[in-house]
C-alpha cells in the first residue's frame, strides 16, 4: 500500500548503474513494539524541507497486508511511501518498510528481497543500517525508537563506524525501551531524546556543514583554518600518545567534523576551545579517530583462502614445530581475532590439541580490547555466525553469545599502539585487515617493515581489501592477490621506531568524564590491572630493547631486558657495554660498529651467560637520526631471545667433527672473531 503521493518515474538500469550515493543524508528510522507512536510523534514535527529522505522500518506481521504508510501519512507535511523494489530515494520523502521483505540500498535504490524463512532472528533494522552504513558512510544516520530486544543496536554501530549520526528514543519516554536501552548501553548513540526532540535535532544537524547537499570531495590535505587542526592534534598527541596528523587528512576532517556537528559548533578553532575546557570531549574524539568498526568472519572467502593455501603451508613449515602463532593488529572489538581462531580449530581439526596455538589482539583503543577480552556480543552477530560456529564456538545466554573458554584460551588481548610500541616477533600469520587505509603514507612506509619484521622467515601477512603491498616490492611477494595474501621476503628488515618522548602510559590519558562499568583494579604504580596485563603481554612476546646515544650512553629502555643487562660494580653507568651481561659486550661492540657504518646490523646466535646458565639472543642494531644535526645520531638495540632447545640444534651444527678436522674448531673461531673486532675503531657515530 502506498499513500496518494508516488514517487517520480524510476530511470533506466543502466542509468542505474552508473549512479553514485545520494549526496543527501539518509535517515534510518528503526522501531518495533510501541514505535507507530513514537515515530508519528516524530515525523509531526519535521518541516517539509529537511534535505533528507527518511526510511522507516518497522517490525511487521509478514502474513498482514499493512497500512503503516496511510496512517503516517495523515500526520506527516511530506510524502509517505511504501517502498518497491528499486525506487530511488529523494529528499523530502518517507520511505515505508512494506511486510514479509528484508531491505538495503544500493546506488541510492532501495532493494527489497524476500524475507529469509531460516527460523533465525529477523533483524531488519539491522539490515537495512548496515546496507545504509556501507552505502552512504558520513552521509548516514539512524534512529532508533520504541521496541523489544536488540534489533538496531549493531546498525547504529555501523552507521557510527562509518562516519554517520546516531540517536536513540529515551527509555522514559518509550513504549518499550528494550531497543533504546540496548543501543545506549552499547555506547554508539550521539543523542539521547524523545522523539520530538530527535526531530527538532534532525533538522539541526541536517544543515550543519558536515551534511553538506553538495557530495563531499575527497580530501587530500586538511583546510586552511589557522592553526585550529593543530591545536586538536597537539591536543590528542598529549592526552592520547597518538600522532593523528599521520592518518589520512579525510579521515581526521570527517570525524572531526562530526563531533562539531554533535556539538553545534561550526569552526575548528572553537572546535579546539571547546576540547580544551571539556577534557571529556577528547575521548569521545579520540574514540571517533580510531573507528572501533568490525564484525565476525568479514569477507568470509578470505577466511576459506586461509584455510585453503595459508594454514597447509604454516603446518609444513619446519620452523613451525608444533607451535602457531597469530597476530592480529588493530583488532578493535576482537570479532577478527577469534574469526581467526575459529577458522584455524576448524582447519586443524582433531591434530588442534597437539599444537600450541596462541593468537594476539591488539589495538590502540582500550575500550576495544576490553570487550574482546569478555568475548561477549549481542545475538545479531547471527547475521555473520553460522548455526554451526554459534553451536560450536559460543555459549547462549539472554540477549546474546559468549566465545567459548577454549577459544578465548587460545587469544590474548593487549592494548598497542602499532606506530609507537614494539612489534611482536616470530609469527606465521599476521592479519592487519583494513587499518591501513586510515594511515598516511608516512605511517604506511613505518607500519610495512614492522609487519614484515614481525613475520616468521615463511610467514603470511594479509591485508583487507582495499589494502596492497605494491609500494614495498622488497618486502613482500603476492600468494592471493583476491584476498590480499601475501608472502615474507627474506632480506634485512629496516625498522624504524621512533621512541618519541610523548607519554606512552594510560596513567595521564584523557580524564574519563563517566565512570566505565567495568572498573579497573589500580596496582603498583598507578597502572590498572588489564594496563599491567598490557604490559606484560608486550614484554613477553615484542622483543626487549633500548636506545644509545653516540656515547653508548642508554636513554630509553624498551621491555625487560635485565637478561642481558646488569649494573657493573662501582660507580653507576648506564653504559650500554658495561652494563653487558658475559659475552655480550663484544657482539654489541662489533654490531654497533657495524650499524654506524651501514645503517643496521644483525647477529643470529649469540650466546651470553646468565645466572650460570648459556643462553643464546639474536641481536638486531638500528641506526636512528633522530633531527637535521647529522651529530644527532642514536641506535636501536633489540634482543630477541633463542628458545633453548633451537639454540642447542644450532650449536650441535656448528661443533661438527667436519668443522674441527678443518680447523674451525668454534672455540677459535670465537677468539679469531673477536681478536678482528679489536681491529675496528672503538665504535664511531660517523654517519
Amino acid at each position: 500500500m502506498t499513500s496518494s503521493r508516488r514517487p517520480r518515474s524510476q530511470k533506466n538500469q543502466s542509468a542505474e548503474s552508473e549512479r553514485e550515493t545520494a549526496h543527501f543524508p539518509v535517515v534510518a528510522i528503526g522501531a518495533s513494539a510501541g514505535g507507530l507512536e513514537a515515530f508519528t510523534q516524530l515525523i509531526q514535527v519535521l518541516p517539509d524541507d529537511t534535505g533528507m529522505a527518511f526510511v522507516f522500518v518497522q517490525h511487521l506481521d509478514p502474513t498482514h497486508h499493512s497500512l503503516l504508510a496511510e496512517l503516517l501519512s495523515k500526520a506527516a507535511s511530506i510524502p509517505v511511501i511504501e517502498a518497491e523494489h528499486a525506487v530511488e530515494l529523494e529528499p523530502n520523502h518517507v520511505y515505508v518498510i512494506p511486510p514479509n521483505v528484508e531491505m538495503g540500498i544500493l546506488q541510492g535504490r532501495l532493494h527489497l528481497t524476500p524475507r529469509k524463512q531460516d527460523g533465525g532472528l529477523h533483524l531488519p533494522i539491522d539490515i537495512f543500517m548496515r546496507s545504509l552504513a556501507e552505502e552512504q558512510k558520513s552521509k548516514a544516520v539512524g534512529v532508533v525508537l520504541s521496541g523489544t530486544g536488540s534489533d538496531g543496536t549493531l546498525g547504529l554501530t555501523a552507521i557510527k563506524g562509518e562516519g554517520g549520526i546516531t540517536f536513540a528514543q529515551t527509555a522514559e519516554s518509550a513504549k518499550y525501551d528494550g531497543m533504546p536501552r540496548s543501543a545506549i548501553a552499547s555506547g554508539c548513540v550521539d543523542f539521547v531524546l524523545t522523539a520530538e526532540k530527535i526531530a527538532q535535532e534532525l533538522v539541526r544537524i541536517g544543515r550543519h556543514p558536515y551534511f553538506g547537499r553538495a557530495k563531499v570531495p575527497a580530501v587530500e590535505t586538511l583546510p586552511e583554518d589557522d592553526g585550529g587542526y593543530d591545536k586538536v592534534f597537539s591536543l590528542l598527541r598529549k592526552a592520547a600518545a597518538v600522532d593523528f596528523r599521520l592518518y589520512k587528512p579525510g579521515t581526521v576532517w570527517r570525524r572531526t567534523m562530526r563531533r562539531m556537528a554533535v556539538h553545534k559548533i561550526d569552526g575548528v578553532r572553537d572546535y579546539a576551545k571547546h576540547l580544551q575546557a571539556h577534557p571529556e570531549e577528547l575521548e569521545q574524539l579520540y574514540q571517533d579517530l580510531l573507528i572501533p568498526v568490525t564484525s565476525f568472519f568479514r569477507d568470509p572467502q578470505a577466511f576459506e583462502a586461509l584455510k585453503s593455501s595459508v594454514f597447509p603451508a604454516i603446518l609444513k613449515d619446519k620452523s613451525t614445530k608444533g607451535s602457531i602463532r597469530i597476530w592480529a593488529p588493530g583488532c578493535s572489538t576482537g570479532e577478527e581475532t577469534y574469526s581467526l581462531a575459529m577458522a584455524l580449530l576448524e582447519f586443524l581439526g582433531a591434530r588442534a590439541p597437539g599444537l600450541q596455538i596462541q593468537l594476539f589482539g591488539t589495538d590502540a583503543n582500550e575500550r576495544g580490547i576490553d570487550k574482546a577480552r569478555s568475548g561477549v556480543y549481542l545475538e545479531q552477530i547471527a547475521q555473520d555466525v553460522s548455526q554451526e560456529r554459534l553451536r560450536r564456538f559460543f555459549v547462549k545466554f539472554q540477549d546474546g553469545y559468549r566465545v567459548s573458554k577454549a577459544v578465548r584460551d587460545l587469544c590474548v588481548f593487549a592494548r598497542q599502539n602499532i606506530a609507537e610500541d614494539p612489534p611482536f616477533s616470530q609469527m606465521n600469520l599476521v592479519a592487519c585487515r583494513n587499518l591501513l587505509i586510515y594511515f598516511g603514507p608516512t605511517l604506511q612506509k613505518k607500519i610495512m617493515p614492522i609487519l614484515h619484521y614481525a613475520l616468521k622467515p615463511a610467514g603470511f601477512l594479509m591485508l583487507g581489501s582495499s589494502e596492497n603491498v605494491t609500494a614495498f616490492p622488497n618486502l613482500f611477494a603476492t600468494v592471493d592477490k583476491k584476498h590480499k595474501i601475501f608472502s615474507k621476503k627474506l632480506g634485512a628488515t629496516r625498522l624504524h621506531y621512533d621512541f618519541p618522548s610523548i607519554p606512552a602510559s594510560r596513567e595521564r590519558r584523557i580524564a574519563k568524564a563517566t565512570t566505565r562499568h567495568n572498573e579497573h583494579v589500580v596496582v603498583k604504580g598507578g597502572r590498572s590491572l588489564q594496563q599491567e596485563a598490557d604490559r606484560i603481554v608486550l614484554e613477553r612476546h615484542a622483543p626487549a630493547g633500548l636506545v644509545i646515544n653516540r656515547d653508548m650512553e642508554i636513554v630509553h629502555f624498551r621491555g625487560r631486558t635485565s637478561p642481558y643487562l646488569e649494573p657493573a660494580s662501582g660507580k653507576a653507568s648506564l653504559n650500554l657495554l658495561k652494563m653487558a651481561r658475559g659475552g655480550l659486550a663484544e657482539e654489541l661492540r662489533t654490531a654497533i660498529n657495524q650499524a654506524a657504518k651501514k645503517g643496521s646490523a644483525r647477529r643470529k646466535a649469540v650466546t651470553f651467560e646468565h645466572n650460570g646458565r648459556g643462553k643464546s639472543v639474536k641481536l638486531s642494531v638500528e641506526r636512528l637520526t633522530l633531527s637535521s644535526v647529522p651529530e644527532d645520531v642514536h641506535y636501536v638495540v633489540l634482543f630477541e631471545e633463542i628458545p633453548p632447545l633451537v639454540a642447542g640444534k644450532a650449536a650441535v651444527r656448528t661443533s661438527k667433527p667436519a668443522a674441527r678436522r678443518a680447523g674451525k674448531d668454534p672455540r677459535f673461531l670465537e677468539l679469531q672473531r673477536r681478536a678482528a673486532s679489536t681491529e675496528e675503531p672503538l665504535f664511531s657515530c660517523a654517519a
